[in-house]
Formats: C-alpha cells, structure tokens, sequence
C-alpha cells in the first residue's frame, strides 16, 4: 500500500510522533493506521508525544565555550527532580556541546549527535524518564574573550542560571567576574544604544506620570524626569551598573581598569517566561473524580 502524505501527517497529529517516525511505523505496518498508532507505542515514541501538552518549566541551562565562541543552551523537564539525574545532565552537555556548531535552535534540534538528531535524542529519552523535555533556546556569542558562569550549579558547566561574556582585551577571571555579576543583577541590556527604544519610552511615561502627581510645573518636572532617567540607565545596562564586586565602580569603569572592553553578553535562566498553570487541590480532585 502507498503512504500518503496525508497518512503521515494524520498519524503525526494523532501520536505527536515525528514526520519520518510516523512514516516508518505505516510502512513497517503496511498502512494500517491503529497497527501504526500501536507501533510507536511499542518504540516510546508516541508515549512520548502523550506528555508534549504537559508544561516543561524546570531543566537546566548549559554552556559551552571553545576558542572565541560560547554558547548557552536551555533544556527543560517538567521537574527538578529529572535536572538531577546524570542521564539527563549527559544529554544536556553533548547538546550544549553540538550547540557551538549551529546558529539557530532550529538548526540544533536537528545537528546530529553520533548519527542520531538532537530532537530524536530527546524524544528517546522523554520515553526513557518519562517526563516531557525540550530544547527550548540557545543563544550564542562571540569575542577575543568569552568567558562563562553557571550559577546554582548542577553539574560542570550546567545549572539554573548560564551566563556568557564577550570581550576585547582583559582575561577569563575578570570576565568571569562580570559574568557572576549579570547573573545577580540581571542587566537589561549592555548599554543605553542597545536598550530597547519601547523600554526606555515606557520607564520615561511612567516617570513623567508619577512626576505630574506632585503638581510641579511643567519646566520642573522636565528636569526631575532627566534625573529619573539617568538613574534609570544606571540600574538597568550593564556598563553603567555599580559592579558587585566593587561597587565603588560601575562594570564599565572596572573593565576599563582590566584592561578590557565589553561587547556583549547573554543570559539564559531556566523557566524564564513559562507560564506554568496552576490549580487549587479541590479542582485536581474533582478532575480526578472526572467531576
């Protein structure tokens, strides 16, 4: 019997089963579409694709630096408790490591490691622990310098928070420095020409609301929102943050010190900007009892 490519893709919706997956079960089951669904089940592959609805919002984020480039890579699970496990850590360094030869998570999902693409990879593990995981992002940077930091460390290289620092000049421990230091305060961006024009356009109404609440004329509240701003930028780019570990100077007047110039940095924190629904125990129940 000939496969479709409609077959395909209505076994790839009714599984969650990948393209070619899905392909090879109908093959191998000579078109029968149950006998597919069973197929799969018999491979993991569509146990996995039953926990792809379940929200995955723990994990870890991994970074891998080689020569003048770094990468950071966020994988999630849906608990802490997987983050843990060695055989989702090793998982996690080999796709950060995959990570510094692509561009794109796009492109990282389907790098190959030892024959096998990183999406397949995950897919057999999901079936393996039983939790839905993901490659959700990855972000990379390059530089004379680049210099990394893990904060809450899991394992080497990996943990709650990754963070890498680009440089001209300076060395890795001030880098490192720096790079402990955006992992604590988080900048919004490096400096005030790379701040998001909306950003700065929303802090300045907000200012300029609060600063009409006072009454102050209108040639008063000028300068007071020139005041406001500054103060802004200093608390939000990084150049211009009082450095943690000499507040007495800002990051940008202790690169200056080192010898260094800043020219970009990223950082990836697991979970940032997942909703995670949450219901009350008496709904879980009623759920349950199919109420």
């Amino acid at each position: 019997m000939a496969i479709t490519a409609s077959m395909v893709k209505e076994l790839r919706e009714s599984t969650g089963a990948g393209m070619m997956d899905a392909k090879k079960a109908l093959t191998e089951t000579g078109g029968d579409m149950e006998a597919a669904v069973d197929w799969l089940r018999t491979k993991g592959l569509a146990k996995a694709a039953k926990k792809s609805g379940r929200t995955a919002a723990e994990g870890l984020v991994a970074v891998s630096v080689e020569g003048g480039r770094g990468v950071a890579v966020e994988v999630n699970s849906e608990t802490d408790f997987v983050a843990k496990n060695a055989d989702f850590q090793e998982m996690v360094a080999s796709i950060a490591q995959v990570g510094l030869t692509v561009a794109s998570v796009e492109a990282l999902n389907e790098a190959e490691i030892a024959g096998k693409s990183v999406s397949a990879i995950v897919t057999d593990k999901i079936a393996t622990i039983g939790e839905n995981m993901s490659v959700r992002r990855m972000a990379a940077i390059e530089g004379d310098v680049v210099a990394s930091y893990v904060h809450n460390a899991a394992a080497p290289g990996m943990g709650k928070i990754g963070v890498l620092v680009a440089m001209t000049g300076g060395d890795d421990a001030f880098g490192k420095q720096v790079a402990m230091h955006i992992a604590a305060v988080n900048p919004a961006s490096l400096s005030e020409d790379d701040l998001d024009p909306a950003v700065v356009e929303k802090e300045k109404q907000v200012q300029i609301d609060i600063a009409r609440e006072s009454g102050k004329p209108d040639s008063v509240i000028e300068k007071m929102i020139v005041g406001r701003m500054k103060k802004f930028m200093a608390e939000v780019t990084l150049l211009n943050q009082q450095f943690v570990v000499n507040p007495d100077l800002t990051v940008g007047a202790a690169a200056a010190e080192a010898g260094a110039t800043i020219t970009g940095f990223v950082r990836l924190e697991v979970g940032e900007g997942i909703v995670v629904e949450k219901e009350d125990f008496a709904s879980e129940v009623a759920k349950v009892a199919g109420n």
